[in-house]
């Protein structure tokens, strides 16, 4: 059996905050944005709206419970939670992560990943105000932050590559002599009585051949993103003229998916550890509005071609590391989610299954 592991990243928002009462009034989540969406060219769509899970309140065990049956149904390993530690001990959206820890529930495999950055105002479509400061003040800080994530690793629902609880890192270039603290955690974790850590930095802004064994890393997964600067395909083009003459201005950049496809991806696998990224849409008007970047025209079926790819990238990995992330599984605000709506219904979730069950039974796919 030739098995691959597929983890999704899961943004712990969908239900109201103290800050973000404060920032954006009272009751605001992501489904704000969500449900408010318009379309910003012809064929533009949006808003997307959820299907099965409806607008759906992390808040609520129901919801969790309802959201890894589905995971698992469809193959998915296990989540993995974007984790907000901002120095100090500040946290934020923690709470659904939390309560997971407290309750044992759901029984779904689960890691999570330090979103190491400062908050901003893109909600509001501009970027031009710290909301919350990401910050590093030092060792015994980073002490701190250990011995809160030693709650989860210990977890028996954590996911681990050879016995070793994996964590992702974000921006780890951002953090202040990273080797010092990587190598400070690792004995912190020996210290704690575990087999090691398995230690993975999202590369989005890095150069593709980043290697992230230089830094104290074990593994590195690449989110390449293209640069905002207003392209549109060329059968837009009069809507371009139309907003110029208008005076409206707009850095709307919209690239269709299926052309995108060879640049989500690598074409071979490097010479240093790397577990895939698979983006199956992405559009964050609902957030950043004319600021925003459009894939169009995802479907399931593009979806499943670069699935494809990524498998092929890591079946002849040892079976602890045939890994793919998928970015993500609700990130409804930026328009990559495998959750399922009123437009695809299961389809991005079937392209999964369909994808998987072929790459075990080892078939031509």
């Amino acid at each position: 059996m030739n098995n691959a592991r597929i983890i999704a990243f899961h943004l712990p928002q969908f239900h109201p905050t103290p800050e973000n009462d404060e920032w954006w009034g009272k009751g605001f989540t992501e489904w704000t944005n969500v449900a408010k969406a318009k379309p910003l060219y012809p064929g533009h769509y949006q808003p997307h709206i959820p299907a099965d899970l409806g607008f759906y309140d992390l808040r609520l065990p129901e919801s969790r419970h309802a959201q890894a049956e589905l995971a698992k149904e469809y193959g998915i390993e296990g989540f993995c939670y974007y984790h907000y530690w901002f120095g100090g001990g500040r946290r934020m959206l923690e709470r659904p992560v939390d309560e997971i820890l407290a309750s044992r529930e759901p029984d779904f495999p689960f890691c999570l990943c330090w979103a190491n950055h400062s908050w901003n105002n893109i909600w509001q479509g501009v970027a031009d105000r710290t909301l919350v400061e990401q910050t590093y003040p030092g060792m015994d800080d980073h002490r701190e932050h250990f011995e809160w994530l030693l709650k989860a690793f210990t977890d028996q629902r954590y996911i681990t590559v050879d016995g070793k609880p994996l964590f992702l890192i974000y921006s780890p270039t951002d953090i202040p002599e990273l080797a010092e603290v990587i190598a400070y955690w690792r004995k912190l974790a020996a210290d704690a009585g575990l087999k090691g850590l398995h230690l993975v930095g999202v590369n989005y802004r890095l150069r593709p051949d980043w290697n992230p064994l230089t830094v104290g890393l074990d593994a590195s997964t690449l989110q390449p993103l293209p640069p905002k600067n207003g392209h549109m395909p060329v059968r837009y083009f009069s809507s371009k003229i139309k907003q110029f003459l208008s005076g409206k201005k707009s850095l709307l950049t919209v690239h269709d998916y299926e052309d995108m496809l060879d640049k989500l991806i690598r074409k071979s696998a490097p010479e240093f550890p790397d577990y895939p990224t698979v983006l199956p849409n992405w559009d964050n008007t609902p957030r950043a509005g004319e600021r925003g970047l459009v894939f169009h025209g995802s479907t399931p079926e593009l979806f499943r071609l670069l699935l494809h790819r990524a498998l092929s990238l890591i079946e002849n990995q040892e079976p602890e590391k045939r890994i793919i992330f998928i970015k993500a599984w609700n990130e409804w605000a930026e328009g990559n989610y495998l959750e399922p709506d009123q437009k695809h219904g299961h389809g991005y979730l079937e392209a999964i299954r369909d994808e998987l069950s072929a790459f075990s039974a080892g078939k031509d796919r």
